[in-house]
């Protein structure tokens, strides 16, 4: 089993991060991975996305033509990464920033309004985790007490306040496509 992930947005909406929680996770967990971050110069804004793999093999290459799942948080990276998903694939949409649907009929994708999510949470910081807990719930590659446990285990101590409100997020997004169903 391998899967290819891209999380992709803007500068600021924890892209890396959420990339950085599945590589740790899927280490915990005994599985093969790597993290690859791609950002521009700017520190906030500018474009940013990161590519993870993970195999329960030795990983080949670190290179990713068509990811299994695309979480888009914004709309360039919808516009960017839809034709590069693997027929089959998943693509995970933040609807609070694309102003449509994804046109391909051959993927499984997802709309969830996560800057939604999160500011219900109180935190707007946490729409990757909102979107993270949303593609657990459609491509199982974790479980997400595995996500959780890394989380715990991996977040700076001083960051250890903000853990339950991860947690939250994380089965909010999962959750809310199972309301949708």
């Amino acid at each position: 089993m391998q899967t290819e992930i891209v999380v992709a947005g803007f500068g600021g909406q924890g892209v890396l991060f959420a990339g950085q929680v599945i590589a740790y996770a899927a280490m915990d967990n005994g599985l093969e991975v790597t993290w690859i971050p791609s950002y521009g110069p700017e520190m906030r804004g500018g474009t940013a996305n990161c590519t993870v793999i993970v195999s329960d093999e030795e990983i080949g290459s670190p290179q990713v033509a068509h990811p299994a799942v695309v979480i888009a948080m914004n709309l360039p990276s919808l516009d960017k990464y839809e034709p590069m998903v693997k027929e089959g694939g998943l693509l995970v949409v933040n609807a609070s920033m694309v102003d449509r649907s994804p046109t391909r009929t051959d993927i499984h994708w997802v709309m969830v309004p996560g800057n939604e999510i999160a500011e219900e949470l109180g935190d707007k910081r946490m729409t990757n985790m909102v979107l993270l807990g949303a593609m657990l719930a459609n491509a199982p590659v974790l479980p997400l007490e595995a996500v959780e446990k890394s989380l715990r285990e991996h977040l700076p101590e001083r960051h250890h306040k903000l853990l339950p409100t991860n947690y939250k997020a994380l089965r909010d997004g999962a959750k809310f496509l199972a309301e949708k169903v």
